[in-house]
């Protein structure tokens, strides 16, 4: 841990021990969620035992280029996929209210009670697997979630329970910049990073093994359960190597004074360029780890009888998000794109003191390179569609 912290020793397990994070959590009532092939892509979805992790598979991410390979062995040797794990707390699309009128009586079920303390999480806690280092560092989101004085109920109810298994990135993708950011690509855990176990694979012997660390007292007693065998020095230095993926990152980032760099280069024409390519698609902003901005929608039936208030995910280069009193803050794309990139390099470090990771490279269909922008370099990128 970042912190000093040592909740246990170290300890190695081999493939099938691996079903052990799995089988534990679920056994305690666990929802649990890891990493899956979805629609040609690594996805996180519910799963029942470690066959239906991707093992064998890789990825190839570049501007605007993903595609999943097969490896020549059976190595987790893949990179995030489309999705961030904020998808998991932050549910695309959530209720948080429902009411309905009964003989002329309208009744609301909200999802806290009168005094604003958060009720029962509807659905069970759930124990997240293979949560990368980016994610673990965009948990700033219990600060903007949780710390305000009208808490996200919800939210707050599933992060308290949440299990997060965290894993290390060994094999990076060409658009990531996280180790420039301080992300990544290891877990390092820390108050604002926390996980409860941390998985690295290594090869040792020609045997594929998993060193598994402690990273609170939950996980302490899953790893006790496991009876899994302590890690031995030399594990520990395999498994240490084999996690070192910093000099492998496609893409480097200017971190010297970014928001200064933003500030200054507003007028300059390679914003123009941008604003003409940006699609305004949002992909970025709905890839992104730490994005978590969100409208509400209160909806009703034909009949005037049942409403309910729903929570979706939204993004700022659509122009109803910003639009108050009869008009909108951000009339044109290349506001909107230079409000992202604000957010991202600077009010979002202001505030938190990280960001980055470099999704939104892989997954921006018109190919915009946000360590180019960042740069306030305007180079073009080679588009190639998904």
């Amino acid at each position: 841990m970042a912190d000093g912290t040592r909740f246990v020793d170290p300890r190695v397990i081999d493939m099938a021990g691996l079903r052990g994070p799995i089988d534990v959590p679920a056994a305690g009532g666990y929802a649990v969620i890891g990493p899956t092939v979805l629609e040609g892509s690594i996805g996180d979805a519910s799963i029942r035992s470690v066959d239906e992790i991707p093992r064998g598979w890789g990825d190839k991410q570049e501007s605007a280029h993903s595609r999943l390979r097969r490896r020549d062995d059976h190595a987790l040797g893949f990179a995030v996929g489309a999705q961030s794990a904020k998808q998991v707390p932050i549910p695309t699309d959530e209720q948080l209210w429902r009411g309905r009128r009964i003989q002329g009586r309208f009744t609301v079920h909200p999802e806290s009670d009168a005094a604003g303390t958060p009720t029962p999480a509807r659905n069970p806690p759930y124990a997240l697997i293979g949560v990368r280092s980016r994610d673990l560092h965009a948990i700033a989101h219990d600060r903007v979630l949780t710390g305000r004085v009208q808490a996200a109920a919800h939210y707050t109810a599933q992060r308290a329970d949440a299990f997060n298994v965290a894993v290390g990135c060994s094999d990076p993708w060409g658009t990531c910049f996280c180790a420039c950011m301080g992300t990544g690509p290891r877990p390092e855990g820390g108050p604002d990073a926390r996980y409860d176990l941390a998985l690295t694979e290594f090869l040792v012997g020609g045997r594929r093994r998993f060193l598994f660390d402690g990273g609170s007292e939950r996980g302490a007693e899953v790893l006790a359960e496991l009876g899994t065998d302590l890690a031995a020095p030399r594990g520990v230095a395999a498994a240490a190597d084999a996690a070192t993926a910093t000099g492998r990152m496609g893409r480097t980032l200017q971190t010297d004074g970014p928001k200064e760099l933003l500030c200054g280069s507003e007028e300059r024409p390679h914003r123009d360029d941008v604003a003409a390519r940006c699609l305004a698609c949002a992909n970025c902003t709905m890839v992104c780890p730490t994005w978590c901005c969100t409208a509400v929608n209160d909806v009703s039936d034909l009949t005037g009888d049942a409403a309910e208030g729903r929570r979706v995910w939204d993004s700022c280069f659509d122009g109803d998000f910003s639009y108050i009193h009869g008009g909108t803050v951000r009339e044109s794309t290349r506001s909107g794109h230079r409000q992202w990139m604000a957010h991202e390099l600077a009010s979002w470090v202001d505030q938190f003191g990280t960001s980055g990771c470099g999704g939104c490279i892989t997954w921006c269909r018109a190919a915009i390179d946000i360590t180019a922008e960042a740069a306030c370099r305007g180079v073009p990128q080679t588009y190639r569609p998904f």
